[in-house]
Parts: structure tokens; C-alpha cells; sequence
């Protein structure tokens, strides 16, 4: 199963909850693999918004409606 044994940020958490891979939501929102990862292992790590932009419209086009401030301080 995911996240086990693995360090998660809320957004991280949250992309195991919904049953998600990094490397999907990476595709579809034009993003590093890299960033996505950093984006669900390091709780202190903030996307730039144009990175946040990018991969809140992949996760609509799934059917996830979800807020930048759901799960990084800004």
C-alpha cells in the first residue's frame, strides 16, 4: 500500500488517500516527477504558485476540487 515507512507532507497523505501516483499527477500537470515528490515528502516544502496552478488544473481534470492552503502554509 502507499505511504508506508515514508515521510509524507498533508499533500503527500492526501495523494495516497485519493489513490493517486506522483507520476500521474506529474504528466498530466507538466511538472518534474521531482517536484511532485518533493511536494509529498517535505511537510516544509511550498510549490511556487505557478507550479501550484498548474498541478490544481490536473487535479480538476480528475475531479478534485482542492485549495493551495488545504495543505501548504502560504
Amino acid at each position: 500500500m502507499f505511504g508506508l515507512g515514508k515521510p509524507r507532507s498533508k499533500f503527500g497523505k492526501w495523494v495516497d488517500r485519493m489513490g493517486l501516483t506522483q507520476e500521474e499527477i506529474a504528466r498530466k500537470a507538466k511538472v518534474g516527477r521531482t517536484t511532485i515528490s518533493n511536494m509529498c515528502k517535505d511537510p516544509k516544502y511550498t510549490p511556487r504558485i505557478s507550479t501550484w496552478v498548474k498541478v490544481e488544473r490536473a487535479l480538476k481534470s480528475f475531479g478534485y476540487s482542492v485549495k493551495r492552503e488545504d495543505f501548504f502554509d502560504v
